[in-house]
């Protein structure tokens, strides 16, 4: 086993870890991945009963709140000794074109994909700085982020800009010791996708253009993910990466 200064370097002792989103299907295995690996871990969502599965299943603390409001945010982080933090949570938004799009929507999406993981790195990343421990931070981007898709003009528009606040996140941060990177992920089969990536005339060319030629799991984007915020990664920082098969190769 890889060790640095002879800890091993996935193990997450005594290290707090949030994960928003938590609820969902990469959320959810990222909190248990961080789990097997020792991290305490608090799994954020928009309300207890939200959460009430993932905690129920794994005996993690549960921390609802809203990310819409910086209030809500700030008090939640508030105190929190955390060494990591997973900004997984999202909205799918619609499938539109520009001239379609319905600005209510295209709001929303960048309310929470990218405000309110915005919001999230700057209460962390305060208390990171105040613990004076250093720390990691993981954007769940997207491969819209990367190549241009149709229909998703709004989708595209919240997880390219989150990846601009991860490159300057990381720039800001190196100095206390804070890593920032973003994972993009291809398609995973999860209910927030399924309705538009499971239909036979979509998924089908989409498949046939990817290298690997499959859809994503979930735990195959839980694992870079935690790979990020381990000390393996410690010299990783500002970069956004590709978990797609090798769709964005192309």
């Amino acid at each position: 086993m890889a060790t640095r200064n002879g800890t091993p370097m996935f193990d997450f002792t005594n290290r707090t870890i949030l994960v928003t989103g938590a609820s969902g299907g990469i959320g959810g295995a990222t909190v248990r991945l961080l789990l097997q690996h020792g991290a305490d871990v608090i799994a954020a969502g928009t309300s207890e009963e939200n959460l009430a599965p993932i905690v129920a299943e794994t005996g993690v603390r549960g921390l609802p709140f809203d990310l819409h409001s910086e209030d809500a945010v700030r008090d939640a982080l508030a105190g929190l000794p955390l060494s990591g933090v997973v900004n997984c949570a999202g909205f799918g938004g619609e499938i539109a074109t520009p001239q379609e799009t319905d600005i209510k929507v295209f709001d929303e999406v960048i309310a929470v994909n990218t405000r309110g993981a915005l919001l999230v790195t700057k209460y962390a990343a305060q208390s990171m700085i105040a613990a004076g421990r250093g720390g990691s931070i993981v954007n769940v981007s997207s491969q819209a982020a990367l190549v241009a898709l149709y229909g998703h003009v709004s989708y595209a528009a919240s997880k390219a800009a989150l990846d601009s606040i991860t490159r300057v996140s990381a720039l800001e941060l190196g100095r206390h010791n804070i890593r920032v990177n973003s994972v993009n992920p291809t398609v995973v089969m999860t209910p927030m996708s399924a309705f538009y990536w499971g239909r036979d005339e979509i998924q089908g060319p989409f498949l046939e253009a990817m290298p690997l030629g499959r859809y994503a799991t979930e735990a195959e984007i839980a694992a870079p993910i935690v790979f990020l915020l381990s000390d393996a990664a410690s010299m990783i920082t500002g970069v956004s990466l590709p978990i797609d098969g090798g769709y964005t190769a192309r």
